[in-house]
Order: C-alpha cells, then sequence, then structure tokens
C-alpha cells in the first residue's frame, strides 16, 4: 500500500508539471463554467443551477484526454520503462493514474460550486451525495477510457488525433455542450448511446432537479460497468516499452469496451427515461423556482340570516 500511495503521489506531480493534463482539468472546466454562467445562463441563478451539471461533466470528462497524452509522453520518453524496473505492476500503475486524476478531479468541481455560490449566489445544488457519486464513478469511468486510448496508440500524434474524434461526439450529442432538449430528435436517439450522455443527464438530475441516488442508478450503473470493463481492457493492452507495438486485435478490445451503452441504448430507445427527464429540466428552466400553486382560501364561516323565516304575528 505505501508503495501505492508513492507512486500516487508521484503521478499527482507529473501530471501538474504536464501543461495538457492541466488545461483540459483546470483551465477549460472554469473556463466553461463562466461562458456557461455569464453568457448562456444570463447569470441568473436558476440557469446557472441548469448548466452546473454539462459545466461538471466536462470537467470530468476532460480527464481521459490529459491522462491518455500523459502516459504516451511517459512511454515514448521512456519513464514508463524506469517504473517497470521497480515492484510496480500495469494495474498498479493504471489504478494511480485513476486515484491521482480522481484526486485533481475534486477541487476543480468544489471550486466550480463555490463559485457558483458566491458569484451567481446559486443557494442550493440538488443531491450531494447523489453529486459525489457521479463524480466519483464518471472520472474513474473516463479515466479508465484514457487508460484504453494510450494502450491503442504508439504516438503523441496518433493520441491526439484519436482522443479528437472521441471528444467531439461526447460533447456535441451529449447534452454537453448544448441542452439536450434542444438537440433535434435524430441527435437525441443517437446520444443514448453515448457514455457522456449518461453522466451529463445523472449530473442535471442530482444537480438542477435534485434527484436522489434511487434515481440516477441506471446512470451509475451504465458508467460503472463501463468503467470496470475498460480497465480490464487497458490492463490487459498496457505496454511499458515503445518499441513494443499494437497487436491487432487490440483495437477490437478497445472497441469491445462501448458493448453497454449498445444495450442500454436500446433499453433507453425504447423507455425513454433520460429524454424525457431532460426534456423536463429544458422546460423548467424558465419557471419560477416556486412553481406550487397558492393555497385555496378557505371557505367563509359567516352565518347568512335565513329571509325565508316567517315574520311574526302581531
Amino acid at each position: 500500500m505505501r508503495n501505492f500511495l508513492s507512486l500516487t503521489r508521484m503521478r499527482i506531480q507529473l501530471a501538474l508539471r504536464n501543461k495538457m493534463f492541466f488545461f483540459f482539468s483546470v483551465i477549460f472546466p472554469l473556463g466553461m463554467f463562466f461562458v456557461y454562467s455569464g453568457i448562456f445562463a444570463k447569470s441568473h441563478p436558476r440557469g446557472v443551477k441548469f448548466f452546473l451539471g454539462p459545466v461538471i461533466a466536462l470537467n470530468v470528462m476532460g480527464s481521459f484526454w490529459g491522462l491518455s497524452a500523459m502516459l504516451v509522453m511517459f512511454r515514448e520518453h521512456g519513464i514508463l520503462r524506469r517504473f517497470h524496473v521497480t515492484p510496480v505492476t500495469a494495474t498498479d500503475m493504471l489504478a494511480s493514474s485513476i486515484l491521482a486524476n480522481y484526486v485533481l478531479t475534486l477541487p476543480t468541481v468544489f471550486v466550480e460550486l463555490l463559485f457558483a455560490r458566491l458569484i451567481f449566489h446559486v443557494n442550493t445544488f440538488g443531491d450531494p451525495l447523489a453529486l459525489l457519486f457521479l463524480v466519483t464513478v464518471g472520472t474513474i469511468s473516463f479515466a479508465s477510457l484514457g487508460l484504453v486510448v494510450a494502450s491503442i496508440t504508439n504516438t503523441m500524434q496518433e493520441t491526439q488525433v484519436l482522443n479528437q474524434l472521441i471528444w467531439l461526439p461526447l460533447i456535441f450529442l451529449s447534452g454537453a455542450t448544448l441542452p439536450m432538449g434542444y438537440l433535434p430528435k435524430s441527435a437525441q436517439n443517437i446520444s443514448v448511446f453515448l457514455p457522456a450522455t449518461y453522466l451529463v443527464s445523472g449530473l442535471q438530475n442530482a444537480v438542477f432537479s435534485s434527484f436522489p441516488v434511487r434515481r440516477i442508478l441506471v446512470q451509475l450503473v451504465a458508467l460503472a460497468v463501463w468503467a470496470l470493463l475498460s480497465f480490464f481492457v487497458a490492463a490487459q493492452l498496457f505496454r511499458w516499452e515503445p518499441e513494443v507495438k499494437v497487436p491487432r486485435r487490440a483495437k477490437l478490445w478497445a472497441a469491445a469496451t462501448i458493448l453497454p451503452f449498445f444495450f442500454f441504448g436500446v433499453w433507453e430507445s425504447r423507455n425513454r427515461q433520460m429524454l424525457d427527464q431532460a426534456q423536463a429540466a429544458f422546460r423548467a428552466v424558465d419557471e419560477p423556482a416556486n412553481t406550487n400553486p397558492a393555497p385555496k382560501s378557505a371557505p367563509s364561516m359567516r352565518v347568512v340570516p335565513n329571509t325565508n323565516r316567517a315574520s311574526p304575528q302581531p
């Protein structure tokens, strides 16, 4: 355990020195936070709260880009070869990378919530436990995606090209950049097969709609299954030496990691639970915060004199 913690601490120090990792884990999420809050939400607290889910999702998702690039750089420069001569296994290296990535993600999420409270006067953040669960599972799952990318690419150029091919559909079709309720039906039908949609949907439901953990179990289970499968594949394909080339079957293994979202996508296409929740949240942004109808006034207890009663005879 001591070796694992020392390796994690070293991975954190190396990550902070990596400009690409620092950009996608810190600078990019905070920049998107102010763009969404100041321009799209127009600094309105309810609008800022609506966009907090997608902003935090971008923070969590962006970790895979920096992590994959950093591991490939370590392999190209021979840094992984130095770790290989120590009593460190491939599983230790990958798990410490995920833990270091998680430790670096949490402060940025906390800063975003703090800015939302102090600058834009957002008083509540939904269900904190559901938010924590989603950030944790989402960080592990997308970090595992970064490990898979690093395992099937040989050079930094290949890694950047593959990251872009993965990144663009994830952010534009999942509701991370444009609200899901704003997308056309064709894009919504594709989005249910993307892992980012489950992260964005879960975070928005937890923060904006205050859903508890039991109401976002589908998103949590989908991301957790994907994380386990991706980590297993990355551990099988991990390479210490830059001279070791990727076998042909490696890309088939990497493509197989998306299978859970094929089945979840088919189920969601029939159920449309996430899509309906996204539509409801999108419509609720412009509604007043207190939508409860005013209580009806109590019926009058005033006694009305009976005018039909016969008057007394003289």
